[in-house]
């Protein structure tokens, strides 16, 4: 199982991420990715998606239009790890 990152691993980790903010509340982290239209999101959710599989990680998201919000904590960690630093670094690279 994951561990729960805190203290300066988890400052490090949140430091590598660019647009990234703290969820009020949770110790999750989210951003929102806007794209030029429909097809492109929803590419980006796709690519994203194999990712996930292959991580068994899977994120919190949400998808309107253009519009894909994303939030990301590990459950059975009870909070942030690296799995979620991870995909969030991967969907950075998806998004271009």
């Amino acid at each position: 199982m994951a561990q729960k990152l805190s203290g300066e691993a988890r400052s490090r980790a949140l430091a590598r991420l660019k647009g990234w903010s703290e969820v009020k509340g949770r110790d999750a982290i989210s951003k929102k990715f806007v794209f030029a239209d429909f097809n492109e999101a929803f590419g980006f959710m796709t690519r994203v998606a194999l990712t996930a599989e292959k991580l068994d990680h899977h994120p919190e998201w949400s998808n309107i239009y253009k519009t894909v919000e994303v939030t990301l904590s590990t459950h059975d960690a009870g909070g942030l790890t690296e799995l979620d630093i991870k995909l969030a670094e991967a969907m950075d690279k998806f998004a271009g």
